[in-house]
């Protein structure tokens, strides 16, 4: 964010940089400093951030729009169909304590840059994977979320340093509105595509276009150092006006810690622990709903008569289209009515952040129950109950977010979004599409191959979803008994 020259002198040069470590101000003499509002260049640098991360989500959901076909060319099972995903967020989450330790500690802007370049290389190589070396596109998927961890560890406490909290709120919201809006457009571009040029190949030869821009971008507008916004900062924020202490021997500053002591603390700050929990709780629903929803639609049409089973070339893409433009209406609503319940219900109660996510967790749950059970009568209220579903999921993404950005100290804050990613990911949607391809494998190979058990045995494999929904919920609850003192800590 752009001070005062007088301020950029008194801050240490790793607090300019974006993979500083935090310093302590001690007492001392203060000298006083107006604070500027934050500047034009810092809203282009979100923006920009905002942009990358609707293409990273664009490539998550261009399998998920396509799956059918993709399915068909390589003759895959639906537990191996599943595997696609696994593959690519477990590399995805184990990438992710890397970047996040890099993060904190190197320049952010190569790290950025470097994987941007990656994962859009790779996306566009997968482009051209024939059918025989199918090994070969299941390796792809898992580089492409090795890049994508680059980013998603890093761009958040980017954020996080160029505005202060109400502001920084906000600016979160914003940039994860493009969650569910990349996702939503990933189905789009990947079901259009494939309708367009009859071939499901040129889905994957767009976003890598766009991440050449985006990489541009970064290179022109975002800058290779700023001034880290530390909670000390925020303390000493008085009216408008900044007092940051003067540099001078003596003064006692914070030693850099290891990983691993950062690795301990974060396991003793319990509502980094549970809100972790219940995100990993949303990871598993949305993973299994991202991958499988269009094809149990599919199935719960073909049940119903509807539409004729897939047989030719290209299969109808009309429930990706559908589902794509769900997940975008819902995920920016559910994200802008998040923040905005948050920014009220604060003022009220101080526990207002975990007992939103986990209300809307419960309502979630149940929406996704009901979508469930009317979908072999009535495809037109599963649409409506999943959009629910995916509405009240979408509340939790910024609300999250913020909850970690204030319980955790800033120094360890890459760290922790980096492990909250792994965990996240490692009991969450690494394991949700293929657990629910495995069990509606194990459920048809029970019975004779019929349509309709194939809808069925995707139907009770989804109800897995609606009970760790449930848990979710209990999870937000945990946290909201430990929220206060835990701000506190890191205030402190």
């Amino acid at each position: 964010a752009r001070e005062n020259t007088a301020l950029q002198f008194q801050l240490p040069p790793e607090e300019q940089n974006y993979g500083a470590t935090a310093a302590h101000v001690g007492q001392g003499p203060f000298v006083s400093v107006t604070r500027n509002s934050p500047a034009k260049r810092d809203y282009l640098i979100t923006a920009v951030l905002c942009y990358v991360n609707l293409i990273n989500f664009m490539d998550w959901f261009i399998v998920p729009g396509i799956l059918l076909d993709i399915q068909k060319s390589f003759k895959l099972s639906d537990g191996d169909t599943g595997l696609l995903q696994t593959v690519f967020i477990l590399c995805y989450m184990l990438a992710a304590p890397i970047f996040g330790y890099l993060g904190d500690r190197y320049n952010r802007k190569i790290i950025l840059g470097a994987g941007i370049f990656f994962w859009s290389g790779v996306t566009l190589g997968s482009s051209f994977i024939s059918e025989s070396y199918y090994w070969i596109f299941f390796l792809s998927r898992g580089l492409v979320g090795i890049g994508t961890a680059s980013y998603s560890t890093v761009a958040p406490t980017i954020i996080a340093d160029l505005f202060e909290e109400g502001k920084r709120t906000t600016m979160l919201s914003i940039f994860y509105i493009f969650i569910p809006v990349g996702s939503g457009l990933g189905y789009v571009l990947a079901a259009g595509m494939a309708e367009v040029t009859g071939d499901w190949h040129w889905a994957f030869r767009i976003t890598p276009c766009m991440g050449g821009l985006a990489l541009v971008l970064l290179v022109l507008l975002v800058p290779h150092r700023t001034q880290r916004r530390t909670a000390a900062h925020r303390a000493l924020s008085i009216s408008g006006t900044i007092r940051v202490a003067a540099e001078k021997p003596g003064v006692q500053r914070t030693a850099k810690t290891t990983w691993c002591q950062d690795v301990v603390s974060l396991a003793k700050n319990w509502s980094f622990v549970w809100s972790s929990l219940g995100l990993t709780a949303m990871a598993f629903v949305t993973g299994a709903l991202g991958m499988w929803v269009p094809l149990f639609l599919y199935r719960a049409q073909v049940v119903q008569g509807i539409v004729s089973p897939c047989l030719q070339e290209s299969c109808n893409s009309s429930n990706s289209l559908i589902f794509g433009g769900i997940t975008i209406g819902t995920g920016i609503l559910g994200v802008i009515a998040g923040a905005e319940a948050a920014r009220r219900l604060r003022k009220l109660n101080n526990k207002a952040d975990p007992l939103i996510c986990a209300t809307s967790m419960f309502i979630s749950a149940l929406c996704l129950y009901v979508a469930l059970m009317v979908a072999q009568t009535n495809i037109l209220s599963t649409f409506i109950f999943i959009a629910c579903g995916e509405l009240f999921l979408s509340v939790n993404w910024a609300v999250v977010t913020d909850i970690l950005l204030y319980v955790v100290t800033p120094r360890r804050q890459s760290t922790a979004i980096a492990l909250q990613i792994l965990v996240s990911h490692l009991l969450g949607d690494a394991g949700s599409p293929y657990l629910i391809g495995t069990i509606s494998n194990a459920i048809q190979a029970k019975h004779a191959h019929s349509f309709q058990w194939s809808f069925w045995s995707m139907q009770y494999s989804f109800i897995v979803c609606a009970f760790v929904g449930v848990f979710g919920g209990g999870f937000f609850l945990l946290t909201s008994f430990y929220i206060e003192e835990d701000r506190k800590e890191a205030e402190r």
